[in-house]
């Protein structure tokens, strides 16, 4: 690994990853939901939630950006390690998507991977994050992507577990208990309800 960016452009670059993710991300609610649906429903920020969401905009624009210009290591232990990291990610981003989708709209999505985890597609996004950063054996891309993921509980997870136990109530309630946040993370105090 690197801890020198590296700034060239190229096909291979790290961005050849950031497009099939940012297709699944917001290409498959465009194409399978439309612009009329509570998919689109969007919970309220505070104050401070808000500017983590500015931040993690932020961050998420450098990352972009620098994976323009950053080569993948092609052929290296670091891109063999890193990839099936990003492949799994993807997947996860790619079913959690899938099934939020076909999910009424009326109840919580509690099936598929939701069973396992309340937030799978934020957990993908940061196996996918994590998984560009190994593959382009880049310390700053990794350090990036550590200071983007960081923001997300406040950004996205708490205030989007507010929403939900505002709009479905008991029955989100009850889905908190017994679903950890995250998968193999045990429930803790930090996963009481908002």
């Amino acid at each position: 690994m690197t801890s020198t960016p590296a700034f060239e452009t190229g096909v291979w670059n790290a961005w050849i990853l950031i497009v099939p993710y940012l297709l699944v991300n917001f290409g498959l609610p465009f194409f399978f939901v439309g612009r009329k649906s509570t998919f689109w429903s969007f919970p309220s920020y505070t104050r401070f939630e808000r500017m983590c969401l500015v931040t993690q905009l932020l961050f998420m624009a450098g990352l972009w950006i620098y994976s323009i210009l950053l080569p993948l290591t092609i052929g290296t232990a670091w891109f063999y390690a890193g990839l099936p990291i990003y492949l799994l990610g993807y997947a996860f981003i790619t079913i959690a998507m899938l099934t939020f989708i076909a999910n009424p709209a009326d109840v919580p999505n509690i099936t598929g991977l939701y069973r396992i985890s309340r937030h799978p597609m934020y957990l993908g996004i940061i196996l996918v994050y994590i998984g560009i950063g190994i593959a382009s054996a880049s310390w700053v891309y990794l350090l990036l992507a550590s200071l983007y993921l960081a923001t997300y509980r406040n950004a996205f997870v708490i205030p989007e577990e507010r929403f939900c136990c505002e709009r479905f109530g008991d029955s989100y309630r009850e889905y908190m208990k017994r679903t950890p946040r995250w998968i193999g993370i045990p429930k803790s105090g930090s996963n009481k309800q908002p």
